[in-house]
């Protein structure tokens, strides 16, 4: 008997449920994945539904929205309540000419942040999306650099201010919508009073001087009784402070998705900051096994070497 046939007899006396390797066949496989692993349109559709940032859309989707209705609605109120002071209020031009100025430049700047909120919205959209990119690779090959991380942190100081600013316009948004409020009640008190003959509706006055928006010589400058019921009755007066009510709604609704985005871009900075650390973590523990295996070898060759 050979040395390998001695072998082989105690290999199969030591492994007795050893049998010889049998082939099975492999069913074909069906659906979108084909036999060499290759994703099909369903799995990657998955896929790229699993890294869009859902929280960042649902803030740019309301951002939008709340943009566009402050816009669009506080420039068409703003017209109307330009015609409403002419007709009305003042009728001479002279004494509006300051307002008028300051409507038409309210409005330009209705165009610009119309323009920079569409802008900004898109671009903290792609930061959502590159920052979601990031901590799905967190452990893979994926490799944040310190310009991406000071980008996110410049998107959150930023975002910061605006949501500060849009406070403000929150705030000042609300004026007209106070005093178009106040018009729309002294005209319903005077509509409640017609039924009683011993007041007369014609002591009940809305005087536009004390607002400070049109200066005290101008004329008439106030409405009284019948005239200014019949103002409120226009479609002027009630298509502007409606609209103005909407704009006050989208400019609250622009805050509320600019501080979505703040906690957003703050969680993202902070992913971003892990995601650093552990790709530092994981370059060091990568030279250390190298070194290792380095050592190891050397003393493998010195010890070949002295046998």
């Amino acid at each position: 008997i050979t040395r390998p046939e001695m072998e082989i007899g105690r290999y199969h006396w030591m492994y007795r449920s050893s049998r010889p390797h049998r082939y099975h066949h492999v069913p074909a496989v069906r659906g979108n994945v084909s036999p060499l692993g290759i994703q099909g349109c369903f799995e990657c559709c998955i896929k790229c539904l699993g890294g869009v940032p859902y929280a960042s859309l649902m803030a740019t989707i309301l951002c939008f929205s709340g943009v566009a209705l402050f816009c669009g609605c506080g420039h068409v109120a703003l017209t109307g309540t330009v015609s409403i002071l002419e007709q009305h209020f003042s009728t001479t031009a002279s004494d509006h000419a300051l307002l008028s100025e300051v409507i038409q430049l309210m409005q330009y700047v209705i165009y610009g942040i119309a323009s920079f909120f569409f802008l900004y919205g898109i671009i903290l959209l792609a930061e959502g999306f590159y920052t979601t990119s990031a901590v799905k690779e967190l452990h893979g090959e994926f490799k944040t650099t310190a310009c991406g991380r000071c980008i996110s942190g410049m998107f959150v100081f930023l975002t910061y201010v605006l949501g500060v600013a849009w406070l403000g316009v929150f705030g000042f948004s609300a004026v007209p919508v106070f005093m178009f409020y106040n018009i729309w009640s002294t005209c319903e008190v005077i509509k409640s009073l017609q039924t009683n003959v011993t007041v007369p509706g014609d002591q009940i006055c809305v005087d536009i001087r004390q607002y400070g928006i049109i200066p005290w010589n101008a004329v008439p400058g106030k409405a009284c009784g019948p005239i200014l019921e019949n103002i409120c009755n226009t479609n002027e007066f009630y298509m502007s402070y409606h609209l103005f009510i909407v704009a006050c709604a989208g400019a609250g609704a622009t805050v509320i998705a600019l501080i979505h985005f703040l906690m957003i871009l703050s969680s993202n900075w902070a992913y971003l900051k892990d995601a650093s650390k552990m790709q530092a973590y994981q370059d060091i523990k990568a030279k250390e096994e190298q070194e290792l295996q380095d050592i190891q070898s050397r003393s493998k060759e010195q010890l070949n070497s002295y046998t």
